[in-house]
């Protein structure tokens, strides 16, 4: 049905009916109101009970009228599955106001306007949904009280429910945007978020080939595809492209996976000289790298006496290095560890012979030189500050001093020591002296010392506590 015909098929089903035909009023003849005059007299005779008022005359019932049709009806947003309508109040809603709206829509080549909400709704928006796709559709919007139902407010052409076609687009994780790197063994699961409509395919190579179902899984979802490999190999190793395909329209993505594990062993170390205290080792690359660059060497010695091993140099850059400070009239077997991002290699390059390290005639003879005096008598390098504070509420007074041998620290309270007392707590820590003074009173204001005493000397600082009441 066309879309004009439709509109005018819904407004004619809302025109108000026309008006019945006025009732004639019939005059009767004077003959017979004179024969019905003595009746009517009759009547009138009849004593009649006196009229008592009965208060103040009720109030005028408001009409229930039904609201004028909402205006400025129109689509907000359209899908393959949904449509979103809006609109405003109506300008008159009665005198019993509103109660709500009611939404109906007709599809195209039907006669029935079904029903989009059945109770009415106070918004003056409304999502319509379960729609199929391609549908055509009128809809109108009816404003609802208790005096009836407006006239239907109704979109001035059909609605075309059409499927939203998007760009597909791949979201490729910031982990993948540089070569993700996995040890040999582990379990790589990627998951890789995409977009688009309608629904996109999914496609993934690996160097430009079909992966292999063997050793690679792949889910795929309508938001998401994941990337899946259980045990990890180095074969595994190359170049991953996702392609997302919707229609005409695609989208790709590709990234790196660098599956590694631990080096072999350097090869043919060897020592290079031994002198002094000093032994100079070379040695080679390994012939296996672990598929990862070679970070460094890690070299170690051992006595052969002992026979335990020790590290003495770790990260080592180049193939040769030269191992110090080692004790006069011992041997050392040395062993060369190759690292790459896997870690250690399993095996070491160990040299065969080992390096005797010559006594030699020279007789330390170590410098003289006078022991410094640091005894030193007390001496407050910072004061004690005044200090006011308020009635229970805790406070502390602090000092530092210097001394050698260290000094004892006495705390006093007006020229008295201050003993074992719960409500004080003195502490001394690296020449930092504290003294907490525990919810004081007025009673406990005064002049407070901090006296240090050592064998040179004595020193001492006080200052004033004063403790307030408040108002």
């Amino acid at each position: 049905m066309p879309t004009k015909a439709l509109i005018q098929k819904a407004l004619d089903k809302n025109l108000p009916a026309k008006p019945a035909k006025e009732t004639e009023t019939v005059v009767p003849a004077p003959e017979a109101a004179a024969e019905k005059a003595p009746v009517e007299a009759a009547t009138l005779v009849e004593p009649q009970a006196p009229v008592t008022a009965l208060g103040p005359p009720e109030p005028e019932v408001p009409m229930e009228e039904p609201p004028s049709l909402p205006l400025n009806l129109s689509v907000q947003e359209v899908s393959d599955t949904f449509v979103t309508l809006k609109w405003k109040a109506p300008e008159e809603v009665g005198a019993v106001g509103l109660d709500g709206y009611l939404l109906e829509y007709l599809m195209e080549g039907k006669d029935t306007w079904l029903s989009a909400n059945p109770e009415p709704i106070l918004t003056t928006h409304y999502k319509i949904q379960g729609l199929t796709t391609g549908d055509k559709m009128l809809v109108r919007v009816k404003a609802t009280n208790r005096g009836g139902v407006s006239n239907p407010a109704v979109l001035n052409q059909a609605i075309q429910l059409r499927e939203i076609v998007g760009h597909p687009k791949i979201r490729l994780p910031h982990n993948l945007r540089e070569t993700f790197v996995c040890v040999v063994g582990e379990i790589i699961n990627l998951l890789i978020p995409f977009q688009g409509k309608p629904q996109p395919q999914v496609s993934w190579s690996k160097n430009g080939q079909p992966l292999d179902p063997k050793r690679v899984s792949v889910r795929n979802s309508d938001k998401d595809t994941i990337l899946f490999i259980r045990n990890s190999e180095r074969k595994d190793s190359g170049k991953y492209e996702l392609t997302v395909q919707a229609d005409s329209l695609q989208d790709k993505a590709a990234f790196e996976i660098h599956v590694i594990e631990k080096p072999g062993p350097p090869q043919s170390i060897k020592m290079v000289d031994v002198w002094g205290f000093n032994v100079a080792l070379e040695w080679t690359p390994p012939k296996d790298d672990g598929n990862s660059d070679i970070t460094g060497y890690t070299v170690q010695k051992s006595d052969k006496k002992t026979g335990e091993w020790f590290t003495v140099l770790e990260h080592n850059h180049s193939t040769n290095c030269t191992v110090s400070d080692l004790v006069m009239g011992n041997s050392y077997y040395f062993r060369v560890f190759a690292e790459n991002k896997g870690g250690l290699s399993e095996k070491a390059a160990a040299t065969e012979d080992c390096a005797f390290i010559k006594k030699t005639g020279n007789v330390y003879k170590p410098p003289e030189f006078s022991e410094h005096d640091f005894s030193e008598a007390p001496k407050f390098t910072h004061a004690l500050n005044d200090r006011t504070t308020t009635t229970g509420y805790s406070t502390k007074l602090f000092c530092s001093v210097r001394g050698t041998p260290k000094p004892k620290i006495v705390w006093m309270k007006n020229q008295m020591e201050i003993r074992e007392d719960p409500k004080y707590r003195a502490l001394t820590n690296q020449g930092i002296c504290s003294l907490e003074i525990r919810k004081p009173c007025p009673f406990d204001g005064g002049v407070y010392t901090c006296k240090a005493v050592n064998s040179l000397g004595e020193a001492s600082v006080d200052c004033r506590l004063d403790v307030t009441v408040p108002q």
